[in-house]
């Protein structure tokens, strides 16, 4: 959808950028906001939706798409309202709407020439009940609102604080407002849980919010030893070791342009989306790179935790996925990467056999490697030999019975 009309209003489509106001302040507004990256709205002095920023549309349009919307139209006109009831993830049923527009509604009769009888005329009809309903009140230069809307597609309220914002040119007269909005969550707690976070991976994590059928490398990776060592160190030591292992191993993931996903103990999974990474080659590539890198970490690991290299040994699995179903799970409690698939299950039982601290990959995995990314990480996919996981000596008996016949190699 892109620069059609709507009863007369161009409507701004998913493939294009909103383009900025004529008022130069409402124009600055907007273009600060935005570069900001902020989730914000901006109306004119009638209430007309001039301006709204990526990360909003992005909100609104189910973190699939820019969300559409009818440029010019009043905040609460029948255009706008049948509009947002239409955006992905229904954010916007028309109970949420109407909620949203008593908190406005006050304001935006005192700002209507004509007052309610005028608003009626603008506003949706399943809205005018409303109009009727509310006092005129000043807006004051800047104000907060408190509100529970629906920004999930799982269809889950969430707490959104709102700030109102009067906009003035150089005279003092009125030309706007903005309205920008960030979840009720404090800042100072927002910063801490995305302080050790990484602005590409958090990217990357956008890309699957939708779950669907995706090309991917798997990596799993697992401390040999694990019990004896839990035996050997105190609880608060052994649970230090880990966090030390995990937070070595996720920054090695995701400098490697690949996604977390769950980690389960000492247990280490990771997916290198082709989409993501620019070819399944390039995802190849980066699965390897990841699991030499831990392998190169580990020993700084063990170090800090005063535990000798032998003592903290990973053991890597890798395996590509053609078609596995890979997206985000957002719960109350957290948001992680994960990935169905035949090839999943088959990427656990690689790395169980990959004692020693070796680094198994599977035939399907390397033979995507193209001759330059082949060349950086020193592997000859055209001569290597493979072993069926089956005929290990270090085959488990899962891995016999689950995926004897997946050829796999040394990395």
């Amino acid at each position: 959808m892109s620069a059609v009309k709507l009863g007369g209003l161009r409507v701004v489509g998913p493939e294009e950028t909103c383009p900025l106001p004529d008022d130069p302040v409402l124009a600055a507004t907007a273009a600060a906001l935005n570069d900001a990256g902020q989730w914000a709205d901006v109306v004119d002095r009638d209430w007309r939706t001039v301006y709204i920023t990526d990360e909003a549309r992005w909100m609104y349009g189910g973190k699939v798409e820019l969300a559409p919307f009818p440029l010019g139209a009043h905040a609460y006109g029948a255009e706008r309202v049948t509009m947002a009831s239409e955006w992905r993830g229904g954010q916007f049923p028309l109970d949420v709407l109407r909620r949203a527009f008593a908190l406005y509604a006050p304001w935006v009769v005192a700002d209507t020439p004509g007052g309610r009888e005028a608003l009626r005329a603008l506003v949706d009809p399943r809205l005018g009940d409303i109009v009727d309903d509310c006092e005129p009140v000043e807006l004051p230069p800047a104000a907060t609102l408190r509100f529970r809307g629906i920004y999930t597609g799982a269809g889950a309220g969430v707490e959104i604080l709102t700030n109102v914002l009067r906009l003035r040119d150089a005279t003092g007269a009125v030309v706007g407002t903005a309205m920008v909005s960030k979840p009720a969550l404090g800042m100072a707690a927002l910063t801490r849980m995305t302080a050790l976070g990484d602005l590409g991976h958090f990217e990357r994590m956008e890309r699957v919010a939708k779950a669907g059928r995706r090309a991917a490398a798997v990596l799993f990776a697992d401390l040999e030893s694990s019990s004896p060592l839990s035996r050997k160190l105190s609880t608060a030591s052994y649970f230090t070791l880990i966090r030390r292992l995990a937070r070595a191993a996720d920054q090695c993931v995701v400098d490697a342009g690949g996604l977390v996903g769950t980690h389960a103990g000492d247990g280490i999974v990771a997916f290198f989306l082709a989409e993501t990474s620019g070819s399944e080659s390039a995802a190849a590539r980066g699965c390897i790179t990841a699991a030499r890198a831990m392998r190169d970490a580990v020993d700084d690991v063990a170090a800090r935790s005063d535990l000798p290299p032998e003592d903290v040994v990973l053991r890597f699995g890798m395996h590509w996925g053609a078609n596995l179903y890979v997206g985000q799970i957002a719960t109350s409690g957290r948001t992680e990467v994960t990935a169905l698939g035949d090839q999943v299950n088959e990427t656990a039982r690689i790395e169980a056999c990959a004692t020693g601290g070796r680094a198994l990959a599977s035939k399907d995995l390397v033979e995507r490697l193209e001759p330059d990314d082949a060349t950086a990480l020193d592997l000859h996919p055209d001569t290597i030999t493979y072993t069926p996981l089956g005929d290990l000596a270090t085959a488990t008996e899962k891995a016999r019975r689950d995926a004897p016949a997946i050829a796999v190699c040394e990395v």
